[in-house]
């Protein structure tokens, strides 16, 4: 089961983590996993790449995690905002049985 959470506060996002491997099927072949990874690293790679927002990333097998290093300004909030919308796809598409996605308001 992989495990996704978004940490969120009035003026914008915080961090996101996400961490374990779908078991859908066996490694190398989990189009699950291959889903998740893509559009959590696409995402980073665009906000560091294409924002003015910075982030302090950490990332190890089966494990990837980001904090906003300031605030996130309005195109990087956009391109969460892209994130968690293909992840509620993925959570709903498969009935949550591989992907579990908690949005914590602070």
């Amino acid at each position: 089961m992989i495990t996704a959470t978004v940490v969120k506060n009035p003026d914008g996002y915080e961090s996101f983590e996400c961490k374990g491997h779908a078991g859908f099927m066996k490694k190398g072949r989990d189009i699950v996993c291959a889903a998740v990874s893509m559009l959590t690293i696409n995402t980073a790679n665009s906000i560091m790449t294409l924002t003015g927002s910075k982030l302090n990333v950490d990332e190890n097998d089966g494990f990837l995690s980001w904090q906003f290093d300031g605030s996130c300004d309005k195109d990087a909030c956009l391109l969460m905002d892209s994130m968690i919308l293909g992840l509620k796809s993925i959570e709903e598409d498969y009935n949550g049985k591989y992907l579990t996605l908690e949005i914590k308001e602070v």
